[in-house]
């Protein structure tokens, strides 16, 4: 009986780290547009032509990437976790294709050029930058 009537401590609000929702929630929607349709999405980063089959097969492995690390720093950044982690495989995951992407740098057009090669030159940065960032956490209980 004693336990019943023994208050709970109150339930505190985690806080959401809006950085991490944002560059995840964008993450995670890029990878599900690959899985959806591949092929518009291919567009959308700069190549007009029809990939080959090969192509698709590695454009929705892009897909699946994307989402799950994607989500999974979204998902992180609503709990309240740290997110530098999550950060740092995302960057991670466009330093690798920015390094693919420049073994054919020369065959790409420019739009795949500015479009695919610089996006994932802006995706290393936030990752870096999230990843080398204070924890949110700790600066709101320094406040």
């Amino acid at each position: 009986m004693h336990g019943l009537l023994t208050p709970r401590p109150s339930m505190q609000a985690m806080p959401i780290d809006r950085a991490a929702l944002a560059a995840g929630s964008i993450r995670l929607a890029s990878g599900i547009s690959f899985l959806v349709d591949p092929v518009r999405a291919n567009r959308i980063w700069g190549d007009p032509d029809e990939p080959a089959p090969t192509a698709r097969l590695l454009l929705r492995s892009m897909g699946y990437r994307d989402a799950l690390i994607g989500g999974l720093l979204a998902t992180a950044a609503l709990r309240g976790r740290d997110t530098r982690g999550w950060f740092l495989a995302s960057g991670g995951a466009d330093a690798a294709d920015l390094l693919g992407g420049m073994s054919v740098h020369n065959e790409m057009k420019l739009s795949q050029q500015l479009i695919g090669l610089g996006g994932a030159v802006v995706g290393i940065g936030v990752g870096l930058w999230g990843a080398t960032r204070r924890n949110p956490r700790a600066v709101a209980s320094d406040s």
